[in-house]
């Protein structure tokens, strides 16, 4: 299937050409996955098959005391997405809002998966429930519930 193809009620806008933030990539996650095509909707972090999240060496000092945590939030940069779509038609769907869907596509494909974190290599962590192409950008790593976490007071 070509991806950059509209489907029928999908809308296109011009990208912006100026640059509002910087972004490093601290590393990549390996999945089974090779295509688009074969990622599932929503990756499952009981039964679904165990990733590989290769943080870079600088970076490796930050994964100190992560194996305290069950859960983990990864954040990363769907490279593969096109970033021109404001309506999208979902397949079987009607045209919908991007910002009103979870798709890839998106103007900014920064993604959220909640994993579990099955453990801890040299400047590696084994995990269930990605569900993106081997090879994605890692942008940032964060524990579902942070000890050291402050609740908000109410106002």
């Amino acid at each position: 299937m070509d991806w950059q193809a509209t489907r029928h009620g999908e809308t296109c806008v011009p990208l912006p050409a100026r640059q509002d933030a910087h972004l490093v990539f601290i590393g990549r996650l390996r999945t089974p996955f090779a295509s688009r095509d074969q990622c599932p909707r929503r990756g499952d972090a009981e039964n679904g098959p165990v990733c590989r999240v290769e943080v870079d060496e600088p970076w490796r000092a930050a994964l100190s005391g992560i194996e305290s945590f069950e859960q983990l939030d990864l954040l990363y940069w769907m490279h593969l997405a096109r970033r021109d779509l404001a309506t999208q038609t979902p397949r079987g769907g009607q045209p919908t809002g991007t910002f009103a869907l979870r798709s890839p596509v998106r103007p900014n494909p920064i993604a959220l998966s909640r994993v579990a974190l099955l453990g801890v290599e040299e400047g590696a962590l084994l995990v269930r429930g990605l569900d993106c192409v081997d090879g994605t950008p890692l942008l940032d790593i964060k524990p579902h519930h942070c000890r050291h976490a402050q609740p908000q007071a109410a106002g």
